[in-house]
């Protein structure tokens, strides 16, 4: 068997690898479009040589074959959901996994988000199972030849922390009502507002003549959001901005150390001329080397220790809140020991109510099973400690503000000193693309980026989702850069130093509307979009392709079942919309992705049943199967 190296120095981590892709654009457009920035070239690659190709796709799936440049062909599947689950499309698998409901919290009732969050992520999550395949390959670790994934399992995954709050032992701290930012000036500028800190929150409402009561009611709910996906705010703070230009609000920002960013639209940010050529990663060796390559071994080679493709790689995390735990998250169930870097006393997140056994449910779900050690890194000796553990790990992922890293004598160049083969990685805001961006965090880029445009259809306000759909999907981003930088580690010899962004993230998911707006198309999907139709006991959501028909039956009067039933004897696809996240770990939905068969000839899907972990906290399958 050829050696992984047979380009001696690529550039990118696929560079001398080829696919071949076939299915619905919505489930392989993000694949083809990841696989390319990484290297891989398209079309009679490896499937000519094996006798296996991508061949055409009717089932609604999307099947891949990557090989090449010594490495052994890997097959991966992407699917919507099991064959006969009434998951066929975005729409049901947003309905069926809870994103439906989170995503509407915070204007009451469900609300289908306009962009194809489900099949963008999955597509970033087939390219993660295709880099870990080739990582395991390299390393020995697992011959893994098929990937396998699905729309709801992922579903399940970007919901997970909203999952695990709502089956915790003890209710929310604040209430789950609607409501929330942006706010909207005098001139009727819509703006969103971020900060961290409760005494620059209350700095700008004062400088506002805010109602004092207003100002304390509102500071818990704000706070909030990023893990209740809504914040019913006091009517008095909108009527605050409402009575104030916006120029007496930007000082007002300015003073307290709070910020405000306009909403942008889509056709501003696809004007914007880094657009559409930056990658959403970025990717650069380190040093002068000194990782020892692994060889790919034959397709029968034996499989060294269980566990994963990086059974036996370590990654050293030093994450807060979404990002980069999840990240950290993601690798850890693909097999690495993840060891979080903690201030004294601990990651005050664990605290954070509600709570399974004592500790934060939202917690858990992006940290279970990880290893930790406290450090106070402003001191010179854990400095040196964090150094320490650098020099023996395989990652090390941080998401500290920008800067940070640098001043402590942390980058890249620093820790690579003492490990050369060390993967630097670093989830941030903006990716230093856009000189003078606000502060980045996740409800902030969604309105620099027009991601508040594009999640509601037209004739609705065009407003930020709650959901932290660029946490999640840069998290997802983070991962894959990690991945990318671990197989060209394998290939190089070379240490490499990778960048991912909440920016980056946002293109990724807006990369159609954003193509659109640049050819002067409509941006906004049409007014109704994947509206979801009341029964008489709940809500149903029908297939994009079937919610025309559906909408002209009298569904009101029926029960769900029966409506559902109704609808498909007219030969209508549809599924019950999940809005009580609390009853799936009661009994799990039966529509996730079963074992149903397949023309596509690779292992079945788990069940993916949601568990509970030794707290009790509920636990949501892994997003990939590996065979």
């Amino acid at each position: 068997m050829p050696s992984a190296t047979t380009n001696p120095r690529p550039a990118r981590p696929l560079d001398g690898l080829r696919f071949e892709l076939a299915g619905p654009t919505a489930l392989t457009w993000a694949v083809r479009d990841h696989l390319r920035r990484l290297g891989a070239g398209e079309g009679e690659g490896e499937g000519e040589r094996t006798g296996w190709s991508a061949g055409g796709s009717r089932t609604g799936e999307a099947r891949c074959v990557l090989g090449g440049g010594g490495f052994p062909s890997v097959r991966a599947r992407a699917r919507w959901g099991a064959p006969g689950s009434g998951v066929e499309d975005e729409a049901t698998a947003q309905a069926a996994t809870g994103v439906m409901g989170v995503h509407g919290r915070r204007h009451g009732t469900p609300r289908g988000l306009g962009v194809d969050l489900l099949a963008t992520a999955t597509g970033v999550l087939t390219v993660q199972g295709l880099l870990a395949a080739l990582i395991g390959r390299a390393r020995g670790t697992a011959p893994v030849g098929h990937v396998d994934t699905a729309a709801d399992r992922t579903g399940l995954l970007l919901v997970s922390q909203y999952l695990a709050a709502a089956g915790a032992d003890e209710p929310e701290a604040v209430e789950l009502a609607p409501g929330g930012p942006p706010f909207t000036s005098r001139e009727g500028v819509v703006f969103e507002l971020e900060t961290l800190d409760p005494g620059a929150w209350a700095a700008f409402w004062r400088a506002l003549d805010a109602p004092a009561d207003a100002i304390r009611a509102g500071w818990r709910p704000f706070q909030f959001r990023y893990a209740t996906a809504c914040a019913p705010l006091p009517p008095a703070l909108h009527a605050t901005a409402l009575a104030h230009g916006v120029e007496d609000i930007r000082r007002a920002a300015a003073r307290s150390g709070a910020e405000v960013c306009r909403l942008r639209t889509l056709a501003e940010r696809a004007r914007e001329e880094e657009v559409g050529g930056a990658d959403p990663w970025a990717l650069r060796p380190l040093g002068p080397g000194g990782h020892r390559r692994g060889s790919v071994p034959g397709p029968g080679a034996a499989a060294a220790p269980a566990g994963g493709p990086l059974a036996g790689l370590t990654v050293l995390e030093a994450g807060r809140r979404i990002q980069a735990p999840l990240a950290a998250h993601l690798l850890g169930l693909l097999g690495a020991r993840v060891v979080r870097i903690e201030p004294p006393g601990g990651d005050p997140l664990r605290g954070m109510p509600p709570a399974c056994s004592g500790v934060s449910a939202r917690w858990l779900a992006l940290n279970r099973g990880k290893d930790a050690v406290e450090l106070d890194i402003t001191s010179p000796g854990d400095r040196d400690a964090l150094r320490a553990l650098a020099a023996e790990a395989d990652v090390f992922l941080h998401n500290w503000a920008p800067g940070k890293a640098a001043g402590l004598g942390l980058e890249a160049e620093d820790l690579s000193v003492a490990n050369p083969g060390l993967v630097y990685a670093y989830t941030g805001g903006w990716g230093g693309r856009l000189p003078g961006a606000p502060m980045g965090t996740d409800f902030m880029v969604q309105a620099r980026t027009g991601v508040g445009e594009a999640v509601h259809p037209e004739g609705e306000p065009p407003v930020p989702s709650l959901m932290t759909l660029l946490d999640l999907l840069g998290g997802l981003h983070g991962t894959e850069a990690v991945l990318a930088g671990l197989l060209l580690r394998e290939r190089t010899g070379h240490g490499v130093r990778v960048e991912s962004s909440l920016l980056g993230a946002a293109d990724t998911l807006l990369a159609p509307a954003l193509r659109g707006a640049a050819r002067g198309a409509a941006p906004r999907r049409p007014a109704g979009f994947r509206d979801t139709l009341p029964t008489a006991d709940g809500r149903i959501a029908p297939t994009d392709t079937s919610a025309a028909a559906a909408a002209t039956y009298p569904l009101h009067t029926l029960p769900t079942t029966e409506a559902l039933a109704l609808l498909r004897t007219h030969g209508l696809a549809a599924t019950r919309v999940v809005t009580d996240l609390g009853a799936l770990p009661a009994g799990g939905d039966p529509r996730g992705s079963g074992s149903a068969g397949s023309a596509f000839a690779l292992p079945p899907c788990p069940p993916g049943p949601i568990g509970r972990d030794r707290h009790g906290a509920p636990t949501v399958p892994d997003p990939w199967s590996f065979a």
